[in-house]
């Protein structure tokens, strides 16, 4: 990201000025939700309200471990789908902000594709 990261008013996480919200929630069952919104105070609300999703409601409490700020709410939503195609680990890493993890997660992820021949060879 371009912008300079700070710290979301609410949940205190790091955060990026702009426009779209990427979100994670972690529930009262260890699992987590990812979702993207424009307007994160009101989406926590209707989380903390058990409103949010179908999914949280029946995890409840659930808490708030990642945020991040995109210049517009569909960069935050392709975003989102990027996310719910990764396991649990690599979530981890995202919510520590490690990123050299990451990286190893999707080098490792790529190569069981290809070793798998599900690239096409």
């Amino acid at each position: 990201m371009e912008n300079q990261p700070r710290r979301h008013p609410r949940s205190g996480i790091l955060a990026a000025m702009s426009g779209g919200y990427l979100y994670m929630l972690k529930c009262s069952d260890g699992s987590y939700y990812v979702g993207s919104t424009r307007n994160l105070d009101a989406r926590m609300a209707q989380h903390g309200a058990g409103k949010g999703s179908e999914y949280t409601r029946k995890r409840m409490p659930v808490e708030l471990v990642f945020v991040a700020e995109f210049d517009s709410a569909q960069e935050a939503w392709e975003m989102e789908r990027r996310v719910h195609g990764w396991g649990r680990a690599k979530r981890e890493a995202l919510i520590a902000g490690d990123w050299n993890q990451i990286s190893r997660l999707a080098s490792r992820a790529k190569g069981a594709i290809t070793r798998s021949g599900a690239d096409g060879s």
